[in-house]
């Protein structure tokens, strides 16, 4: 009876030492994969959330990492403290934004200088890593009619003033108030219109342009009405709008502990136009496709 007993709880012994060594190799496997695996992050609006996608499908196309999305976080410095704090490995960035909002510094204009400027800082101050830039530069834009731009050969916002005195402008509160908006436009340019510009929601200038309602707005540049609705985007011809080029931001560790992983994403780099980036943005919002699709 008692070697009976010793035997069974020989067995149970080993059962339990077999089981514990089985959940230890499976607490493995899941660790293993946990630290293979990159999560991606944006901000809460459509043009962030196909970016983050565009991240996610490069990495899972690229590489052999494991990707989760954490997509539509909410503003900048949401996704910011996300990045520092490690809880995203990953997000699309613009150098205007992290110049003025996260680094506190003036707005520029020189797309190159602010580029080496916020990537010098990013990497002295948070240990994070900017990508080569997408390709497009998501700033404010002065935007007209199309048939008025070709019909009176107007390409870019010194050629409007010519026109501006007989034309009405339509223009969202924030660019009516910031530092980079009309004030400053206005006296670079010497815009003078036929009235004080009319003060409007930014999301339905784009609409009351199109039905004639005002000739001028002050828009998102890679908005996707802008296409579809048959507007033109005027070239800021002085460089007077700040540099917002879009670019991956990522964890410098991560950048390092997988090299493939900046492979991935660098490869993106100048692959994205204002024009297309337009298109992507207006198959979301125009045509209601699934972003994943897009």
């Amino acid at each position: 009876m008692t070697r009976g007993v010793v035997c069974c709880v020989g067995w149970v012994i080993i059962g339990l030492a077999g089981a514990a060594l089985g959940a230890a190799q499976l607490a493995g496997c899941g660790r293993s994969e946990a630290d293979r695996t990159i999560v991606v992050g944006s901000k809460n609006f459509t043009e962030q959330v196909i970016l983050g996608e565009l991240l996610a499908q490069q990495i899972e196309a690229r590489t052999d990492l494991r990707v989760v999305r954490k997509l539509n976080l909410g503003g900048t410095f949401i996704c910011h403290q996300a990045l520092v704090a490690g809880e995203i490995g990953a997000y699309v960035e613009y150098t205007g934004t992290a110049l003025t909002a996260i680094l506190q510094s003036p707005p520029s204009s020189d797309p190159e200088a602010v580029y080496r400027t916020v990537q010098d800082a990013y990497r002295a101050r948070f240990g994070l890593e900017w990508l080569p830039p997408l390709g497009f530069n998501n700033t404010f834009a002065v935007i007209i009619r199309g048939e008025e731009a070709s019909r009176l050969g107007v390409k870019t916002i010194s050629q409007l003033t010519q026109h501006a005195s007989r034309w009405r402008a339509g223009f969202g509160y924030e660019f009516l108030e910031r530092a980079d908006g009309f004030s400053g436009l206005s006296r670079v340019y010497g815009l003078r219109f036929v009235k004080a510009p009319r003060v409007m929601d930014l999301a339905l200038t784009y609409q009351a342009l199109a039905d004639r309602r005002v000739d001028v707005i002050a828009g998102d540049s890679t908005n996707g009405l802008i296409a579809s609705l048959g507007l033109t985007v005027l070239t800021d011809d002085k460089r007077y709008f700040p540099s917002y080029q879009a670019a991956p931001v990522a964890s410098g560790s991560m950048l390092t502990r997988f090299p493939e992983l900046r492979k991935a994403l660098s490869a993106l780099g100048g692959t994205v136009t204002d024009a297309e980036m337009r298109r992507l943005n207006y198959l979301v919002d125009g045509e209601r496709r699934a972003v994943k699709d897009v």
